[in-house]
């Protein structure tokens, strides 16, 4: 059942309130970063695959500088896709 209109919300972590168990695995992990970033440089390096390379060399890019931002365009000479979608509600027959 819905709450009524003007009761206040009840329930759920307190604003403001970081997310415990959140914080317990991004602690636990960070214990792990110099050993997976010096693996990621020796991969960048070492690996014999060009796949696996590329990978860590993006993966550490990724990481000290963020991902690369994708824009939003579309095509110059195709004009906007445009969506409708109709909904007809129709009453049960009485019979």
């Amino acid at each position: 059942m819905p709450r009524p209109k003007g009761l206040p919300k009840t329930g759920g972590r307190q604003k403001g309130k970081p997310n415990i168990v959140t914080a317990d695995i991004k602690a636990l992990a960070r214990q792990y970063v110099p050993s997976v970033v010096t693996e990621l440089a020796r991969l960048a390096q070492e690996a014999e695959s060009e796949q696996a390379r590329v990978s860590a060399i993006k993966e550490i890019l990724d990481r000290a500088y963020g991902k690369a931002t994708q824009p939003i365009s579309g095509d110059d000479d195709a004009p906007p896709v445009q969506h409708s979608i109709a909904v007809i509600f129709k009453r049960p027959d009485a019979g």
